[in-house]
């Protein structure tokens, strides 16, 4: 089995393809248990990817967020196949 490559997926308010960052296993959880508040409040946070760049995102210009592992082959909103 491959590596877990786990990445902040957001799909913005304005449509279009979602924005992809690449995270490392302990950003993407510790971004995952705030994705629901961020979303609530239209908060601002700064984000590490994998290669260590700090993104900072508007959540109040986000319509979904979550965190999902880019090795599977499809996903539609949470449903793996």
């Amino acid at each position: 089995m491959a590596d877990p490559k786990p990445a902040l997926v957001l799909h913005l308010a304005t449509g279009g393809e979602p924005l992809l960052f690449a995270l490392t296993t302990d950003e993407s959880e510790k971004v995952a248990g705030k994705l629901a508040h961020l979303l609530k409040t239209g908060a601002v946070e700064t984000v590490t990817t994998k290669d260590d760049k700090v993104v900072a995102v508007n959540f109040a210009h986000v319509a979904a967020a979550y965190v999902d592992d880019l090795t599977r082959k499809s996903t539609v909103f949470g449903m793996h196949s």
